[in-house]
């Protein structure tokens, strides 16, 4: 059902057979990342084509891409440009070990400060006191 929907959609039901708003399918087109279709009779109808581009640029940016990155990938040839798309995957994948590792600190952290809390009922909430030394 979704896929005949794409066939000729407009851009709500193109939307929502994305999974994602009207707003993001827009802000893709100004990024040049989707074309934007014609009108005929004054609504713009999107095809399966679309729907495969739409779906590409979801999944890219659910493993992390920037839309710079997501139009770069967009561009490669699939036949031809595998060197490339490793080494994008492989710059992504050493920039998510670097944030998960931040992550992690962070939360160490905010835990070591909720047990400080939790231990005691008196004096600053260690928790406020080690935001406002910033």
């Amino acid at each position: 059902m979704v896929r005949s929907q794409a066939m000729n959609a407009t851009i709500a039901a193109f939307a929502q057979a994305g999974g994602v708003g009207v707003e993001t399918v827009r802000y893709y087109q100004r990024r040049q990342l989707l074309p934007t279709p014609p009108q005929a009779g004054g609504v713009r109808r999107y095809g399966p084509e679309d729907l495969r581009r739409l779906r590409f640029i979801r999944a890219a940016r659910a493993a992390g891409f920037t839309l710079e990155q997501v139009g770069e990938l967009l561009s490669l040839d699939a036949g031809e440009d595998r060197g490339r798309a490793l080494a994008l995957a492989e710059a992504r994948a050493v920039a998510l070990d670097a944030r998960i590792a931040e992550l992690r600190t962070a939360r160490d952290a905010l835990r070591r400060l909720a047990r400080a809390c939790a231990s005691t009922d008196t004096g600053p909430c260690p928790i406020l006191a080690a935001f406002e030394r910033g």
